[in-house]
């Protein structure tokens, strides 16, 4: 007689590490997957070149939860390891005359090369110490953007060539947003399985608790170094597919500002954890452009004060970040895994 199992049940580690535990999860993350590729056919540019944008977001905050969500080292410097991608990426096509396809990853490497320096201080310093030691690589890559003229342009900037196969450009927003949205999910796929691998594992350890971690033979240096790394190779990722998605690179992008934007994703969406990477993307990408209709249209309804009412859209947009930050402390990720744990258990409390 067969006998029927009711719940989720995991009997060995392997099991409770598996990604998609379920048919109903894997048949609903094929469903989300075949949508983005759809996606494009449906909708219009606007919202084509919104996602093209938000996948680009999720790459770089993938990148700097795994410095700082995973293994607990901060950094203030993701906006300018992009920038080191983006201008790498431009060179390696236009100077050295290679495809995009192996620009790319050279310019993550060239960029995880550049974070694996700046991130040397970790072996002596944490917490605000080490973030003002990002901070200071920040501003010293600024400097470099605005003076390597042969390689960034200078204050003016230089142009990004479009990725080409055969004799086809990637120079339309939707052939843009298939590149990038394929790219987005390979790192999701890959940072995953980073989480689930030894080097994972010790990124953990280090943030929990380093003195133990380092008893148990977890050499801190080395897993610090190795989080810096691949931090800003996802960022060099993140950054050329920006410099290919704008066609145009310029220093201004990639300032202080930036940076405090990616460090805002992965707390609004949920510290060391894969989806609170996307839902920080999402929010931090989407916040400015809903503020921006909805102050426009308040300024259509009262004219006379209209001006005022777009320049409280800085402000607006610092109380809600606040306000959230009071209110959902743990990030979008960890509501998520309520809303998610109140359905499983409803109509029951406990």
């Amino acid at each position: 007689m067969s006998v029927a199992h009711c719940g989720d049940f995991r009997q060995t580690y392997r099991d409770d590490m598996t990604v998609l535990r379920t048919r109903f999860i894997r048949i609903a993350v094929g469903a989300f997957v075949v949508l983005l590729y759809l996606s494009p056919l449906i909708t219009s540019n606007y919202v084509t070149s919104t996602m093209t944008t938000i996948a680009i977001a999720v790459i770089g905050a993938l990148g700097i939860n795994v410095v700082t969500g995973f293994t607990g080292q901060i950094s203030l410097g993701q906006g300018a390891f992009m920038g080191v991608g983006a201008f790498a990426c431009s060179y390696f096509m236009r100077v050295v005359h290679m495809p995009f396809w192996l620009a790319m990853p050279m310019a993550g490497l060239t960029a995880a090369a550049v974070g694996m320096i700046f991130g040397l201080p970790s072996a002596r310093l944490k917490g605000l110490y080490l973030a003002i030691a990002t901070l200071a690589a920040q501003f010293i890559l600024q400097y470099v953007f605005m003076h390597l003229d042969a390689v960034t342009g200078g204050s003016n900037g230089i142009p990004s060539p479009p990725p080409e196969f055969g004799t086809f450009a990637f120079d339309g927003d939707r052939s843009k947003y298939y590149l990038t949205i394929t790219v987005a999910i390979a790192a999701v796929i890959f940072t995953t399985n980073l989480l689930r691998s030894r080097s994972g594992r010790a990124f953990i350890a280090v943030r929990d608790h380093h003195l133990s971690a380092e008893i148990m033979g977890v050499n801190l240096f080395k897993y610090r170094l190795l989080s810096f790394a691949v931090s800003a190779f996802y960022a060099g990722i993140a950054g050329s597919l920006w410099g290919m998605y704008t066609g145009y690179i310029s220093a201004e992008h990639f300032t202080i500002a930036e940076s405090i934007n990616y460090l805002a994703m992965i707390i609004i969406g949920g510290l060391g954890s894969v989806l609170g990477s996307i839902f920080g993307a999402i929010f931090m990408t989407l916040l400015p452009q809903v503020l921006t209709v909805g102050t426009g249209a308040l300024a259509d309804i009262f004219p006379k004060i209209g001006f005022l009412i777009m320049s409280f859209k800085d402000g607006v947009f610092g109380i809600i970040v606040i306000l959230f930050l009071i209110f959902e402390p743990d990030g979008l990720a960890h509501r998520w895994r309520m809303i998610k744990t109140y359905w499983k258990l409803f109509p029951f409390s406990y």
